[in-house]
């Protein structure tokens, strides 16, 4: 027989839910009104109106609605706890040199040592997963570290496998997932696995991130990553671009010479971090891109919301330093422009178009292509597409007999 506490707590959860849902059309209503007002800013598109546009905008309304109902309580509210942890994590950065070299927080981390690989089947789609330990953790005194090696799901990395065998040696294309994703189903569908793999024959590989899949620690994958404690989202990111080059390690030895790393939205982060620690890849493609993490949160944060966080003592620009030495912004690429291409949405009410803007800005103008639709519509924009099989192509992964024709771009 259940006890009564265990009655006392769902009904406090149900009675949370319904808090949340009657918050969704304020929260809604609020964000409508400020994108409605929001010019579209220097170097980016200015997107017009019509009902299909405006049907694309709404899904990322709906990703918004879904986050309200479902995600995890932030600890905004926990002002002091939080400065106190980002005033201690920012002197010891400035201690270590990291603020003035932020390329020197991130080791060079070594050749993993594997699981064996498990083969697996999604969808239809078979794959391999390949697991192994993570080996990452803040630096010895670091503020955060304790709690993030208390995070026990993270210890061990996985990447799923989508290989051809025998024949010619072949290009892998790493897909580094966004917030949210890391579930097969998802994964398949964003990065059009089968596409890359069947139709234009890359090795696909597509890593699970920190917090997300297998590796998640609330109900949700992706949970505890944007809720305010900012050292968690610090060492997450850190981690993700550790687990990334570690595979990048297992890839070399396993043979392959030809490497391209493609990521979404928070993935995309992720892979232009990875394109400015790594000086062998042959090309790197941020897509929809979410390369300020302080400015995403507090972008997507209603507008009363994000006044009274300031009016309370957030630390906002402190966050903002904290957060540099896992920016792409501050580090150059190590490839050159030519092999860095970028493709992002004039109406995305997710990532504001200005990172996409900011990261082109600081590669040196390269290849960007402006769709106009929202954060979520990419899946089926031909400019994506095409995007996909020019860097491909033009950085000689693809060769052009192989390269199906570009659709037409309305």
């Amino acid at each position: 027989m259940r006890s009564p506490s265990h009655f006392s707590s769902r009904l406090a959860e149900a009675g949370a839910l319904f808090g949340r849902a009657l918050a969704i059309p304020a929260v809604l209503g609020l964000r409508w009104t400020a994108s409605s007002r929001r010019e579209p800013g220097r170097g980016i598109p200015a997107t017009g109106h019509s009902f299909w546009r405006s049907l694309q905008a709404a899904v990322d309304e709906v990703f918004v609605a879904a986050e309200v109902l479902g995600g995890p309580p932030s600890n905004f509210h926990e002002v002091e706890r939080l400065r106190e942890e980002v005033d201690e994590a920012l002197a010891f950065q400035s201690r270590r040199g990291w603020q003035a070299d932020p390329a020197s927080y991130h080791g060079a981390p070594p050749l993993p040592r594997t699981l064996p690989i498990v083969q697996r089947e999604e969808q239809g789609i078979r794959f391999e997963e390949l697991r192994f330990e993570s080996g990452y953790a803040p630096w010895l005194g670091e503020p955060g570290r304790d709690r993030w090696l208390a995070y026990e799901e993270n210890w061990h990395a996985r990447v799923r496998l989508y290989r051809h065998r025998g024949g010619e040696e072949r290009p892998w294309i790493v897909c580094i997932p966004g917030y949210r994703m890391g579930d097969p189903l998802v994964d398949h569908v964003g990065f059009r696995v089968r596409w890359l793999h069947e139709e234009l024959g890359f090795n696909v590989a597509v890593p699970v991130m920190p917090f997300h899949g297998p590796r998640r620690s609330g109900r949700r994958g992706g949970d505890g990553y944007l809720t305010g404690d900012f050292l968690d989202t610090l060492h997450a990111q850190a981690q993700a671009i550790w687990d990334v080059r570690r595979f990048l390690r297992w890839l070399e030895d396993e043979g392959a010479t030809r490497i391209a790393i493609y990521g979404l939205s928070l993935g995309g982060h992720t892979a232009a971090m990875v394109a400015a620690l790594e000086p062998g890849l042959e090309c790197v493609v941020a897509g929809i891109p979410a390369v300020d993490l302080a400015d995403l949160v507090h972008a997507n944060l209603p507008a009363p919301l994000a006044w009274l966080t300031r009016q309370v003592g957030f630390p906002w620009e402190e966050v903002d330093t904290l957060l540099r030495v896992v920016s792409p912004l501050e580090i150059a690429p190590a490839i050159a422009r030519e092999r860095c291409f970028i493709f992002a949405a004039e109406a995305d009410g997710l990532a504001p178009p200005s990172h996409a803007r900011d990261l082109w800005e600081h590669w040196g103008q390269p290849t960007i292509a402006w769709y106009p639709g929202g954060h979520v519509s990419f899946a089926w924009e031909d400019a994506v597409e095409n995007l996909l099989l020019q860097a491909f192509t033009s950085t000689g992964l693809l060769s052009p007999l192989r390269r199906p024709s570009l659709r037409l771009v309305s």
